[in-house]
């Protein structure tokens, strides 16, 4: 599972106490809620199946593919359903070249999700293995469904927009220049990307 709130109050007080500002906005809106998932490839499909579409969309898309598939279904059940039986359950045909990557890494056993490296990167690489899973989608697992702890997503629009707010940045930095800003917050970048999320959802009164 993900971080939890006391691993994020841990991480937030570590750098707010170096940080008057932090601290300051940490006061001001509080510590942010866990963002908790599930470990395992059904929590990478469920992103798959949600890539551009509404969240209501992806929600009616994966409640048909459990509907066709069963509650519990293995990767085996996906890959012995044709493209018009997944068709009907609303994936395109490029989600289901993507689920297809997926469920065939796993069932392989070249994605293994109960023993990814230790290493992050490492980690990353192997996740990124799979078509249409970038750097940001693996580090929100890695983040969300495993807590590592210094899981920094710096292509999310929302982490960039809240660094420039909560630093006071003249524009919003690109993911470069935030990976750069970021190394001031080892090895607590999951808490302060949680609370980037917090703070851009909760602007000044």
């Amino acid at each position: 599972m993900g971080l939890s709130a006391e691993a994020i109050q841990t991480g937030l007080d570590a750098l707010a106490a170096q940080d008057d500002a932090l601290a300051a906005e940490v006061a001001r809106i509080g510590y942010p809620e866990p963002r908790l998932r599930t470990r395992g490839y059904k929590t990478l499909l469920r992103t798959i199946v949600g890539q551009q579409v509404s969240v209501a969309a992806a929600s009616s898309m994966w409640n048909k593919l459990e509907a066709e598939l069963g509650e519990d279904f293995t990767p085996t059940c996906l890959l012995e359903r044709d493209f018009d039986t997944l068709r009907a359950c609303g994936l395109s045909r490029q989600k289901q070249g993507y689920a297809r990557s997926l469920c065939e890494l796993v069932s392989a056993g070249e994605v293994n999700f109960d023993d990814l490296p230790t290493d992050d990167e490492e980690a990353i690489a192997e996740l990124t293995k799979i078509k249409g899973i970038g750097r940001w989608s693996a580090e929100i697992y890695l983040l969300f469904a495993e807590g590592r702890g210094d899981m920094w997503p710096a292509g999310d629009l929302a982490v960039q927009e809240g660094v420039k707010r909560l630093l006071e940045l003249g524009e919003r930095p690109d993911e470069k220049e935030l990976r750069t800003i970021g190394e001031r917050w080892r090895p607590h970048r999951g808490s302060m990307a949680i609370f980037t999320w917090h703070f851009y959802a909760n602007p000044a009164l």
